[in-house]
């Protein structure tokens, strides 16, 4: 499976890299693209479960690598108001 990087900047301007294990998150963010931090988590969860999906459907079983990023987005996320804005350097 083909994996991806992709890369955002937090409100305070922390960039962080996540890792998709599937292109799937490109049909979720668009390299420019702002959006709230609220809207980036719930995109991120419906991302993060269909790349792990694929996966399952390839290999037969889910990929750990997408439930450890997305737990990972949802920890540095909640040091931010759910209005801030991130910003989708590269997918």
């Amino acid at each position: 499976m083909p994996e991806v990087l992709f890369t955002i900047e937090l409100p305070d301007g922390v960039t962080k890299d996540c890792y998709s294990p599937s292109t799937v998150v490109r049909d979720y963010f668009a390299q420019g693209e702002e959006m709230a931090v609220s809207e980036f988590l719930a995109r991120s969860r419906k991302a993060l479960a269909e790349a792990s999906e694929r996966v399952r459907a390839k290999f037969g079983f889910s990929c750990s690598s997408a439930a450890s990023q997305l737990a990972d987005i949802e920890q540095f996320t909640r040091n931010y108001e759910p209005g801030g804005i991130v910003r989708i350097l590269h997918v």
